[in-house]
C-alpha cells in the first residue's frame, strides 16, 4: 500500500492562535464573538449541525480547524435565495457543499419513492428542510452568492455520483455531478486527506484549477492530461463489439500509436498492454455519458471497471467523456494511519447540538449521542450497499487506548449519560482491526469483497483485539452496559466463538439484529451474501451461549425484498420460511437503487457486472414495478391482513393455491376480517377497485370475503339468495 502525509503533519495556518471555537459558528454574530473578521472555509450542509464526530461536517470542520483555519457551518439553509448563503460573508479559501449524513434523494423518498414524513437529521424531526438533489442546489446558490469563490463538494451524494451514474427517481442514467452543479473539485470517500490538502494549497496561493494531482478528487478538463498513456476500458473488460474489429495483421508499432477518439477529434494513445505500464501514469477511459445513457450493457460494463478500479493499493485513474468535457478521477485516498483516526475522533467536539437549536430533539443524534465509532470501511462488498463506494474495503481502525478515552469523556461530559454506551462499531460491528495478512496481497487484490463466496484465506479473522477492547469497556467506573448497535457480520464471527460468547453473554440487551437478506441463492449470489447455513451456525452458537449466561434472548433477522435476482417464487419461500420460525416483521425494507451500487447496475441493465459484461453474458431477473415491488414487500409481511388479497392472487397465479387456508403450513387464510385489504382505503368506488383487480369470484362473494363475513357455510350459499337476504337487511334499516 502507498503511503501518504500524516494528516496533521502541515504547518498550521496562521489563525491557529484563535482556535478552537466553543462551536463552530453559525452567524456573524458568533464570528464577532470569537474575534474573527471572516471565515477560511466555510461548510455547507443539509443536515442540523451536530458538533459530534458522527456527524461528517463536524468532523471535517473539527479536523480543518486542527488545521489552523477558521470554519463556518450553514445548516440546512433555505435554498429558495442565496440570501442565506451569504449569512457568514465570503470566505477567503473555498465553500465545501454537501447533502448531509445521508444521500438527499435517500433522505427524502421511500424505496417506493413515497415522500417521507419526517427527517432524523432535522430539529424535531421535521421534513422538508433539504431540496432535493441538496449538492447540486446548495452549489448553485452559492454561486449566485459569490461567483468567484472556489466550490468544492463532497460527502456520500457527491461520492456516489462522480461518474455517469442511474438515477433511480428520474429512472434514467444521469451526467456526474461535477456538472450540473458546476463545482470545481469533487472530493469522494472520506474527506479528511483531500479536504486540508486543498486548504493548505488554496491558502499558499495555489489555484484551485491546478489541483488536478490529488488521490481521492474528481475534477473537470477539456483536454487529455499530459504524461498520461489512456487505456480503453472496453480493451480490458471487452462488454461486445462496442467498436469496429481490431485489425489481426495491425503491427505492435500501429497498436501502439495514436488513435482518434470518435467522440470528440481528441487524438490520444491508447495501450493494449497495460500491465507492462506504470498504473501511476496510466488513465482508464471509460464509455462516454453519452454511450452509457444510451446503452445498458455499456453501463453494466463502466460498474464494473470502476468497481475493480477501487483498491487504493493499486487503482488507476479514471476518465470519462460528457460531451465535450471530460471527468477525471484520480485513484482513491490512501487510508487513514491508526494515529490518525485517534486524533480525528479526539478532537474538542462538544458532542451535543449547536446552542441555536435550543431544546428542539434532533432524532439523530439522540440515537447516536451515546455511540462510539471504532472502525471505519467494509470488506463485505454488499452489492446493494453504498459503504464500499464511499469509506472503501480497507478497514481502518482506532486504538483501544483512544476509544477507551472516548467512552471516559462521554461519561464525565455529556448531558443525560446513564451509564450506557449504546454502540462501539462502524459500518459493521465485528471488523476491528481486521485486515489481509499480506500487505504485498492487499496493495495488489482486486476482488470485490473478502468473505464472499467464501472467507479468503489471506483474511485474519482474529476477533481478540475486539474482546479485550469490549472487556475493558464494560469494566470503565460508571458504565453500567456496553451494548453492540452496528450490525454483526456473522459469517466472520463464527469464525471465532469465543467472540460469539462474548457479544451473546456481556453485550446484547435482549435482541440481536443481523442481516441474512435472504435464503435463496438466486438472490443471494447477486447480493454477495453468505447462505443460510452460515445463519444457522451463528444462531447455534446465539442460542448456546444465550442459555449458559441464564438470558433469554433473541435473534432478529433482516431480510430485502426486490432485490435484483429475486424471483416471486424466492419471495414465497422466505415468506414460508419465516412463518415456520415464527417471525412476523413490523418493517421491511425494500431494494432500493442507490447510484453507483453494484446491485443498482443490475437494476438498470439486467446484467450482472460481478461477472465480465458482454451482450451475451448472464442476464439477472429483475422484479421491477411497483406492483411487483409491492408483492415481495408483502411476502414479508405475510401476516398483515392488508397484504392477503393481492398474496392470494399472487399464490393463485403461481399455481400454490394450496398455501392458502386455515392449516399451519399454509401461509395465509382464505377470509379477509372487516376493515382490511384494499377496502380498508374506503372512497366510492372502493368495492368497484377491489372486484376488478382481484378477479375469479362473483361480485357478492368477493364482497363478502372482502368485509369478513365469508365462513364455510356461506361459501357453498346460493349467491343470488344471499344477495336477495342482504338487500331485505338492508330495506329494514332504511325503514
Amino acid at each position: 500500500m502507498q503511503t501518504a502525509r500524516d494528516l496533521f503533519s502541515y504547518r498550521k495556518f496562521w489563525a491557529s492562535r484563535l482556535l478552537p471555537a466553543p462551536f463552530l459558528p453559525m452567524s456573524r454574530g458568533e464570528m464577532d464573538a470569537l474575534g474573527w473578521d471572516s471565515c477560511d472555509v466555510i461548510l455547507v450542509t443539509g443536515d442540523a449541525y451536530v458538533d459530534h464526530p458522527s456527524f461528517g461536517m463536524a468532523l471535517v470542520g473539527r479536523v480543518l480547524e486542527a488545521q489552523g483555519f477558521r470554519v463556518g457551518i450553514i445548516a440546512q439553509p433555505d435554498w429558495r435565495s442565496a440570501e442565506p448563503f451569504r449569512a457568514l460573508g465570503r470566505p477567503n479559501l473555498f465553500f465545501g457543499i454537501t447533502a448531509g449524513n445521508m444521500d438527499s434523494m435517500v433522505n427524502r423518498y421511500t424505496a417506493d419513492r413515497r415522500i417521507r414524513s419526517d427527517d432524523a437529521y432535522t430539529p424535531e424531526g421535521m421534513a422538508g428542510r433539504r431540496p432535493d438533489r441538496s449538492v447540486i442546489v446548495y452549489a448553485q446558490r452559492t454561486r449566485e452568492a459569490f461567483g468567484d469563490v472556489p466550490v468544492v463538494v463532497g460527502g456520500i451524494e457527491a461520492s456516489l455520483r462522480r461518474i455517469a451514474h442511474y438515477d433511480y427517481w428520474s429512472d434514467k442514467v444521469r451526467r456526474s455531478i461535477l456538472f450540473d452543479s458546476k463545482a470545481d473539485l469533487l472530493v469522494f470517500g472520506n474527506a479528511e486527506r483531500q479536504i486540508c490538502e486543498i486548504a493548505h494549497r488554496l491558502a499558499a496561493g495555489q489555484k484551485i484549477g491546478d489541483v488536478t494531482d490529488l488521490r481521492g478528487t474528481a475534477f473537470a478538463c477539456s483536454a487529455p492530461r499530459e504524461g498520461f498513456v489512456e487505456i480503453d476500458s472496453t480493451r480490458i473488460d471487452l462488454p461486445g463489439p462496442v467498436h469496429p474489429a481490431v485489425n489481426p495483421y495491425a503491427s505492435e508499432e500501429d497498436m501502439r500509436g495514436l488513435a482518434r477518439d470518435e467522440a470528440v477529434g481528441n487524438v490520444v494513445r491508447f495501450e493494449r498492454r497495460p500491465s507492462k505500464i506504470d498504473r501511476t501514469r496510466t488513465v482508464i477511459r471509460l464509455p462516454a455519458f453519452e454511450d452509457v445513457a444510451a446503452d445498458a450493457v455499456l453501463y453494466a460494463h463502466t460498474s464494473r471497471v470502476l468497481h475493480l478500479e477501487s483498491n487504493p493499493g493499486n487503482a488507476r485513474a479514471l476518465v470519462q467523456r460528457h460531451g465535450d468535457r471530460d471527468v477525471w478521477l484520480n485513484p482513491p485516498p490512501i487510508p487513514l494511519a491508526m494515529k490518525e483516526m485517534d486524533a480525528i475522533y479526539e478532537l474538542p467536539y462538544q458532542r451535543v447540538p449547536h446552542p441555536s437549536y435550543g431544546k428542539q430533539k434532533i432524532p439523530a443524534y439522540e440515537m447516536i449521542r451515546f455511540s462510539i465509532a471504532i472502525q471505519r470501511g467494509c470488506f463485505g462488498g454488499c452489492t446493494f450497499c453504498s459503504i464500499t463506494e464511499h469509506e472503501g474495503r480497507i478497514i481502518q481502525s482506532r486504538s483501544e487506548e483512544s476509544v477507551i478515552r472516548e467512552i471516559e469523556t462521554i461519561r464525565d461530559s455529556v448531558p443525560g449519560f446513564t451509564g450506557v454506551i449504546s454502540d462501539l462499531g462502524g459500518p459493521t460491528a465485528n471488523m476491528y482491526r481486521l485486515a489481509c495478512k499480506s500487505g504485498e496481497i492487499e496493495s495488489a487484490c482486486r476482488k470485490l469483497s473478502c468473505v464472499y463466496p467464501d472467507i479468503c484465506p489471506n483474511l485474519n479473522t482474529d476477533h481478540a483485539p475486539l474482546i479485550r477492547l469490549y472487556r475493558r469497556a464494560r469494566e470503565l467506573p460508571g458504565i453500567k452496559k456496553v451494548l453492540i448497535g452496528s450490525g454483526v457480520r456473522y459469517d466472520l464471527a463464527i469464525q471465532s466463538p469465543a467472540y460469539v460468547k462474548e457479544l451473546v453473554q456481556h453485550h446484547v440487551g435482549g435482541y440481536l439484529k443481523i442481516a441474512p437478506e435472504h435464503l435463496r441463492e438466486g438472490p443471494l449470489s447477486k447480493m454477495m451474501k453468505p447462505g443460510m447455513g452460515t445463519y444457522y451456525r451463528f444462531k447455534e452458537l446465539f442460542d448456546k451461549y444465550s442459555r449458559e449466561a441464564g438470558k433469554e434472548q433473541y435473534l432478529i433477522p433482516y431480510f430485502i425484498a426486490a432485490h435484483p435476482g429475486t424471483t416471486d417464487e424466492d419471495m414465497l419461500e422466505l415468506a414460508l420460511w419465516l412463518k415456520r420460525n415464527g417471525f412476523r416483521a413490523d418493517q421491511v425494507q425494500a431494494f432500493l437503487p442507490s447510484p453507483m451500487a453494484t446491485a443498482t447496475a443490475m437494476y438498470h441493465s439486467g446484467k450482472n457486472p460481478l461477472r465480465k459484461v458482454s451482450r451475451t453474458s448472464e442476464v439477472v431477473h429483475i422484479p421491477k414495478g411497483l406492483k411487483v415491488r409491492r408483492l415481495h414487500k408483502a411476502f414479508l409481511r405475510y401476516h398483515d391482513p392488508n397484504n392477503w388479497p393481492v398474496l392470494r392472487i399472487a399464490l393463485r397465479r403461481m399455481g400454490r393455491a394450496d398455501l392458502i387456508g386455515p392449516a399451519k403450513h399454509q401461509l395465509i387464510p382464505a377470509y379477509q376480517p372487516v376493515g382490511t385489504g384494499e377496502m380498508a382505503a374506503g372512497g366510492r368506488n372502493a368495492k368497484t377497485r377491489f372486484r376488478t383487480q382481484h378477479t375469479g369470484l362473483p361480485a357478492a362473494p368477493r364482497a363478502r370475503r372482502a368485509s369478513g363475513v365469508a365462513t364455510k357455510k356461506r361459501a357453498g350459499a346460493n349467491p343470488a339468495g344471499s344477495r336477495r337476504k342482504a338487500n331485505r337487511q338492508r330495506s329494514d334499516k332504511r325503514r
